[in-house]
C-alpha cells in the first residue's frame, strides 16, 4: 500500500470514527430522561394566553361527568414510554351524576407512560413556561382520589401541527368506572373556556 493510499485510509478512518461518535452522542442526548410539567389550562386575553388553573371533563357510559383541575410534573425515563415514580402534583375532582354531585382532591402517584407528539405552541402567550419548551403528547398518570378510590388520568395535548388523531383534553378512571368520552375544548379566550391541556419541558 502506497503512502498516499495509507493517508486516505487514515482520513477515512478518522472521519468514520467522528461520524460514529456524533451519532452515538446524538442518540444519548435523544435518550435522556425528560422532566415534564403538565397542566389543565385556561385561555385569556390578550390574544390567546395560556394559563394554569383550567378545568377539563370526561363522561362515562351513562353520561355522568368527571371534571378535573390540576397540574404537576413527572420525570419520563430515557427511551420511549416507561414508568416512573418521580411525580408531583394533582388537583381537584367533581363528579356530577343524576343523583347529585361529589367532589374532593386527587394526587398523582406515578407515571404509566409518556409519549411526545409532533406539534408547536398553538397560542399567543404563555403564562406557564417558555413557549419554546411547549410539547404536544400523551401522558398517562396513576392517581388516588381523596375518597379512597384509585384510577388513571390521561392528559392529551394537541398543538399546532399535531396529527388530528391526537385529541385535546383528558380522560380518567375512578375505580371500575372509565370516563372515556372526553369533552371537546369549548369557549374562547374572551369567554368561559375549558378542556385544554399543555406540556412543558423543565
Amino acid at each position: 500500500m502506497g503512502a498516499k493510499t495509507r493517508k486516505i485510509s487514515r482520513v477515512a478512518g478518522v472521519s468514520l470514527a467522528l461520524l460514529l461518535a456524533i451519532t452515538f452522542s446524538s442518540r444519548l442526548a435523544h435518550g435522556q430522561a425528560q422532566h415534564v410539567r403538565w397542566d389543565i389550562v385556561s385561555l385569556s386575553l390578550p390574544g390567546a394566553t395560556v394559563n394554569p388553573g383550567g378545568e377539563a371533563s370526561a363522561k362515562d357510559n351513562l353520561g355522568n361527568t368527571l371534571t378535573l383541575m390540576g397540574s404537576g410534573t413527572f420525570v419520563a425515563p430515557a427511551g420511549s414510554g416507561g414508568t416512573s415514580s418521580a411525580v408531583t402534583g394533582g388537583g381537584t375532582w367533581t363528579l356530577t351524576t343524576a343523583a347529585g354531585t361529589s367532589s374532593g382532591a386527587y394526587a398523582v402517584t406515578g407515571l404509566v407512560r409518556w409519549e411526545e407528539a409532533p406539534g408547536t405552541f398553538p397560542a399567543t402567550a404563555d403564562n406557564i413556561g417558555d413557549p419554546a419548551n411547549f410539547r404536544s403528547g400523551l401522558a398517562v398518570l396513576r392517581i388516588e382520589y381523596s375518597d379512597g378510590s384509585h384510577g388513571v388520568l390521561a392528559v392529551s395535548c394537541h398543538g399546532a401541527g399535531t396529527p388530528d388523531k391526537v385529541f385535546e383534553g383528558i380522560t380518567a378512571s375512578k375505580d371500575y368506572v372509565d370516563y372515556w368520552n372526553r369533552v371537546a375544548p369549548s369557549g374562547t379566550p374572551a369567554t368561559t373556556n375549558a378542556n385544554r391541556t399543555a406540556f412543558h419541558l423543565e
